[in-house]
């Protein structure tokens, strides 16, 4: 059985993809995570680089017990070992006041941890989420902003631990949200309050995306700022006004959360997809785009649970499109066409089904966002087909096939992501497009640290 200290994956729980997996699998997937959870810390150097947990996204989409051990293996050795809690910070970790001392430090990764292990023997996973997630006092409002944070890596651990009801990976998202800063606090909460006042019916996720590309201001901001403080010394310092006044008009009626959910879920795929092609380029997914497609089953699989107060999913949907529109200022508002996704022609020469191309990224080394990618773009075509009759539903039909292929297609060469795909001088080390014989006529347009990944991801 699962608990805060011992993970438990069966072959009957393999997440969204609801796909049948077998015992071997189950045991080293089990195995993995509980070495994984025992003996790393959440980032591997001092600059806060995540430690990726793409276990239960191979084990989800069918990965063999060699596929599972070859992923972890590759990733393992640059890993931050775990250290030993301390039982006196753990005991004052339960007194807000002294917590907060600690948040957004690193060094008590493991002390939050333990913590938040103790709390989930003693309520139960869902019942620790409720009281430190979704309470609704200061220390769950705070919990909740810095599940954003980081690229929203810990929200991302936290899909893992809710859709696969692992107890010690949900401690684990609870611990590394307390590690990270709150540098989204101002923009989340200003954005809310002015919301409350706009009492215009919401548009399309898609035209507010098109809205910020036309303002100058906001699709500029980051032109000469440095890769790592774009949001803040771009986008926020230059045009505050305008992302608080665009992204205020989100507001998601509680009969809308469904399909609010599957509007964004599509359109952070339509413009990953899009934004994947540049001119003369090989196509590739933008790296910062990319999380915000990643993280999307969280927002499925919470919206399942019956426990969590509709109020709190609504939130978090319009949380999640506020910051999608961010993110797209942050990454210079690559272009949003549907041509260049239709035009493409996979590397296999014809449409297959995606899935078919599984084998391709389970045997392939990399950190993880691969297959987190692929498993997410799955996940997003189940939820959105019901709703192709819907005005905003621009993906249809042989369109999903083309972008998992474009998926599997971009990551198999390095860089295997393009970091800021709306700015020209991003592209120049991406390497140019050559046409294969099958290719004519065709636009198609494509970066994590280890040293036999040849990646920088965070």
């Amino acid at each position: 059985m699962a608990t805060a200290h011992r993970i438990h994956i069966t072959p009957d729980n393999t997440g969204l993809w609801n796909i049948q997996q077998d015992e071997g699998s189950a045991k080293k997937a089990t195995e993995l995570l509980q070495e994984d959870l025992d003996k790393h810390h959440v980032y591997f150097n001092d600059m806060g680089f995540h430690n990726h947990h793409q276990i239960l996204a191979l084990y989800g989409t069918g990965a063999s017990p060699e596929h599972l051990k070859r992923g972890y293996d590759v990733n393992k050795t640059y890993q931050r070992p775990s250290t030993k809690a301390r039982e006196s910070i753990v005991k004052e970790l339960g007194d807000w006041e002294n917590a907060k001392k600690r948040l957004g430090k690193g060094e008590y990764y493991n002390d939050f941890l333990e913590y938040f292990q103790q709390e989930i023997d003693r309520l139960g996973w869902e019942k620790a989420l409720l009281e430190y997630m979704f309470k609704g006092d200061e220390r769950s409002e705070d919990m909740q902003i810095r599940m954003t944070s980081g690229v929203i890596h810990p929200i991302i651990q936290l899909m893992y631990g809710v859709e696969w009801k692992q107890p010690a990976i949900v401690a684990m998202a609870l611990a590394q949200a307390s590690v990270h800063k709150n540098e989204l606090k101002k923009f989340l909460l200003t954005t809310e309050e002015a919301a409350k006042s706009n009492t215009k019916p919401m548009p399309s996720i898609e035209s507010l995306l098109r809205e910020v590309k036309a303002n100058t201001k906001l699709s500029t901001a980051v032109y000469g700022v440095g890769e790592f403080v774009k949001m803040e010394k771009g986008v926020f310092a230059k045009a505050w006004d305008d992302i608080v006044e665009l992204a205020s008009r989100v507001k998601v009626k509680r009969e809308e959360l469904d399909e609010k959910t599957a509007e964004m879920y599509h359109t952070t795929i339509y413009e990953g997809a899009s934004a994947a092609f540049h001119p003369g380029k090989e196509p590739k997914f933008d790296f910062f785009l990319m999380h915000h497609i990643n993280v999307n089953p969280i927002y499925v699989a919470l919206n399942k649970q019956d426990w969590i107060p509709l109020e709190s999913k609504v939130r978090l949907i319009e949380w999640k499109i506020r910051l999608d529109l961010l993110q797209y200022a942050v990454q210079a508002c690559p272009p949003l066409e549907l041509d260049n996704i239709a035009a493409y022609v996979p590397k296999a020469g014809e449409l297959t089904p995606a899935n078919e191309q599984l084998s391709r990224i389970h045997n392939l080394d990399e950190d993880g966002h691969g297959i987190k990618l692929f498993r997410a773009f799955g996940v997003g075509q189940t939820l959105c087909e019901k709703y192709e009759d819907k005005p905003w539903a621009r993906i249809k039909g042989d369109l999903w096939t083309k972008i998992g292929h474009l998926i599997v297609d971009s990551i198999q060469t390095a860089p295997r992501w393009v970091r800021g795909a709306g700015e020209d001088e991003a592209w120049e080390v991406i390497p140019d497009r050559v046409e294969d014989a099958h290719e004519t006529n065709v636009v198609n347009g494509k970066n994590g640290i280890s040293e036999k990944l040849d990646q920088v991801h965070i």
